[in-house]
């Protein structure tokens, strides 16, 4: 598969992913009020962490404080006890209030929206920052995570060996209309059919044209 074919792949999966759940930072950033802020708080939580936890521990943080001067108010062990079980759940309560008064001391108490800038923050990486650049100003760029690294080299659309490679792989030859969508299209296809070991290629409405490269068994 080439990228001649990322038309008919993305029209394709924009109609099957309907019918599952967003990505729980999607849905966090859904609201209007306050989205790069949400979606910033929801990306670092979601790190090495399932949806069904990340999603409910962000919306009882987002109770207890939904600004940055708010949030670097609360104690650690106030965050711990809310966001648990998310993992890593100590570190996390110690960084966000850490990131929470940078952003009010170096930023004027708005979340960047320039990935580089949003780098410069301890502990967000690309991925997250591509996510609050995307979903939190609607301003282009390609988050990757484990599920669109993977499938876009299963595809054939890349041959990179780690997410970092994937991005600026993508970045070359994915037109930038469809940049915003291709993460929620291909991490909500990762989460359902195309799963790191034995996908349901059975039920995959991409599976026509696809090389599986890497996929051993399938179901």
């Amino acid at each position: 598969m080439d990228a001649q074919d990322i038309p008919r792949v993305l029209r394709a999966l924009r109609k099957a992913a309907r019918r599952y759940t967003l990505p729980s930072v999607s849905q966090i950033a859904l609201p209007e009020r306050d989205r790069p802020f949400r979606v910033l708080i929801s990306c670092l939580l979601s790190l090495r962490t399932k949806d069904v936890v990340t999603f409910p521990a962000s919306e009882r943080l987002f109770v207890r404080a939904k600004t940055p001067e708010a949030m670097q108010r609360l104690k650690p062990a106030e965050i711990e006890k809310i966001i648990y079980p998310v993992g890593f759940y100590r570190t996390k309560a110690r960084l966000i209030p850490e990131i929470c008064r940078r952003l009010l001391t170096e930023f004027g108490g708005k979340v960047p929206d320039e990935i580089d800038e949003l780098l410069k923050l301890k502990g967000v990486g690309r991925k997250t920052a591509n996510l609050v650049v995307t979903l939190g100003y609607g301003k282009p760029g390609i988050c990757v995570d484990t599920h669109v690294h993977r499938i876009s080299n299963r595809l054939g659309l890349v041959k990179t060996k780690d997410p970092h490679a994937t991005e600026f792989a993508l970045r070359k030859i994915l037109p930038k209309r469809y940049w915003i969508d291709y993460n929620d299209l291909l991490v909500t296809w990762g989460q359902n059919v195309c799963k790191p070991i034995s996908p349901l290629c059975s039920r995959c409405v991409i599976v026509e044209g696809c090389p599986k490269i890497g996929v051993g068994k399938s179901r």
